[in-house]
Formats: C-alpha cells, structure tokens, sequence
C-alpha cells in the first residue's frame, strides 16, 4: 500500500511539476486546492497536503494561511561559464544584474589535508578563508569561498575582510594574468547555515563548483574555491 501511495504521490508531483514548466499556472496564481486534488486522484487531503509541502521546500510554491498555495515568482536565471578564471562580479554587471556581494567571513583555518593540496601548500603555511555572499537583484543566490595562502597575499590576516572580488584583489598584489586547471561540478544539498544565507528550501538543491586559479606567468596557484550557487538561478555554459 505505501509502495502505491509513493508512486501516485510521485505521479501527482511530476503533473504538477509538467505544468508549472509548460505554463499552465502564472505566477502568483492559486493551486488547485487540497479537495480538488484528493477529489481527482481519490487520496486523502492529508497526502494531498505533503505533497503540496514538498513542493514548497522545492521552492516551486507559497502558501497563504487559509487562502492556499500560490505558485512562486520564478526569476531570470543567471548563464555562468564553468571556469575559475572569469570574474563572477564583472561578468554579471555586464550582463545587466544588480550585484550585490557582503564579505561574510575572513579566518585563518586549521590545517586541511584537501585544501592545503589544492594549494600546493606546506602544513605549516598559514591558510585564510575569504568568503562572500552574492546577492543578485536583491536575491541571494551563491556563496563563494576562497581558500588562499599566506605566502602569495602577505596582508591577507589585515586586508580579507574588506574582499569583495578576489580578482580585484589579485590585480592590486599584480597577479593579471589568470588561468583554471580544474573544475568540479557536483549536485549537494546546503548545510541550515547555508540555506540561512542563500534562503532556500530545504530540498533545493546546491550546485557546488570546485575550482582554482592560476597565476599564468608565475604558475603560482592563487586560490582553491567552493562555491555554492542555488541550483534555480544558474544555468552552466561548459566548454
């Protein structure tokens, strides 16, 4: 029995789903009500009710005490080249968005086998953590963190803070000429302090991209990143 619910439940969700996407429903527009949807697939309203609840920590819907559930304002997604050596702030005032991006932390961090290998590092080179949030037409939408080392930015302990472009900042230390080795693209779910930040549901997913950036003239690597962009925002160019 729970196995037939499931696969009606899951029958009831990609309807639904094939409908927000083919533009049956506007935005704003009311849902069809819990009595309606019990009434057509002959379940209860409380199976109705979950469904409806998953779909809201999907991010597809809203609901309104005692009014119902509306279907959610969808914003423009945002086209991004999967690479490390492109400017994420330039790159996105170019294009015509409001940017917006707040530094959220700036930590010398415990030594990290992964990261200090990313880095190239020895284990006792003092590694920081700069980490921003980018806010997109008054929308958060990723977090960028960017792991570097104390050897290439001597004043990073004094300057991190104040970081909202690493690029900027690599320009300023005449690092201008960039370079990516590696990429890594991964579907995850955020951590409740990320989907604090990014305001998403629980069950949107987080595209995280792994990458560095390196110095083309020195072969010095830069910076290892992570960074976690709301998986509804952002559409990949791959090359």
């Amino acid at each position: 029995m729970n196995d037939l619910y499931m696969g009606i439940e899951n029958e009831i969700i990609d309807k639904l789903l094939y409908d927000i996407n083919n533009g049956v429903y506007n935005e704003n527009e009311k849902m069809p009500s819990e009595n309606d949807l019990a009434s057509k697939y002959e379940i209860s309203r409380i199976k109705v009710r979950n469904i409806y609840k998953k779909l809201e920590k999907m991010g597809y819907l809203y609901s309104l005490q005692g009014r119902g559930r509306f279907l959610k304002r969808r914003t423009k997604t945002i086209e991004l080249v999967l690479s490390g050596n492109e400017s994420f702030s330039k790159k996105l005032k170019e294009n015509g968005f409001k940017l917006e991006t707040i530094n959220i932390c700036c930590e010398k961090i415990e030594y990290n086998k992964h990261i200090y290998n990313e880095l190239r590092a020895d284990e006792d080179d003092e590694i920081y953590k700069i980490a921003r949030l980018r806010i997109v037409d008054d929308e958060p939408i990723a977090i960028h963190i960017s792991y570097v080392s104390k050897k290439i930015f001597p004043n990073i302990d004094r300057e991190g803070e104040k970081i909202t472009s690493m690029f900027d900042y690599y320009e300023k230390n005449g690092f201008k000429n960039y370079m990516t080795e590696k990429s890594i693209l991964e579907i995850a779910y955020a951590s409740v302090q990320e989907r604090i930040y990014l305001k998403c549901e629980d069950l949107v997913p987080i595209l995280k991209l792994e990458t560095n950036c390196t110095d083309k003239n020195s072969q010095k690597i830069l910076e290892y990143t992570e960074i976690m962009y709301r998986s509804d925002r952002f559409k990949y160019k791959i090359y």
